[in-house]
């Protein structure tokens, strides 16, 4: 039986939202961008009360696709979640996604949630999705490979590369009958 509540997780730049957004295409199950529950407009940081809530509210339901789970919440999802698909790539493989996306961002002016754009001052600030990269990237490879060897956790799908992420999706649209993108 396939899953019906996913979690896609990995480090900074590894393309979760991507995949999120893929999954959902091939399952029809929806996906939601927590960035969009994390983030207000104008880079404003939402309540985590309220984060909570709203992802309360989503893993509630029957069946959904989050692209991430920040820590102050990630107990809600971890509570129902069938699989997670775990982005565990090397440093230099995300941090160069990361870089190419965030020029483009810049260039392009597309916006990331919640009608936020990438600017100059963000991309220098201490808060920088740059710097944020490097302070979280132990911590949430670390958290991956704990939960790929955890006999008692949700089964996690541990990905090493985005030519293994392919393969894994080409295999899940070959169970679901459907096409990939």
């Amino acid at each position: 039986m396939q899953p019906r509540r996913i979690m896609v997780y990995g480090v900074t730049g590894s393309g979760k939202s991507t995949l999120a957004a893929r999954i959902s295409e091939v399952t029809g199950i929806p996906w939601t961008s927590v960035d969009d529950i994390g983030w207000l407009p104008g880079w404003g940081s939402r309540p985590q009360g309220e984060q909570r809530a709203l992802i309360e509210a989503i893993v509630g339901q029957d069946e959904w696709i989050l692209d991430s789970a920040y820590g102050a919440w990630l107990d809600l999802p971890m509570s129902r979640v069938e699989v997670i698909i775990a982005l565990d790539y090397p440093r230099l493989t995300s941090l160069t996604r990361l870089i190419r996306r965030t020029a483009r961002r810049l260039i392009t002016r597309e916006e990331v949630c919640n009608g936020n754009v990438e600017g100059w001052r963000e991309i220098f600030s201490r808060d920088s999705i740059l710097v944020w990269h490097f302070r979280s990237f132990k911590r949430k490879r670390t958290r991956i490979r704990q939960w790929a060897m955890d006999p008692d956790g949700p089964p996690a799908v541990h990905l090493r590369s985005p030519r293994a992420t392919e393969r894994w999706l080409e295999s899940l649209a070959a169970a679901t009958g459907a096409a990939t993108s």
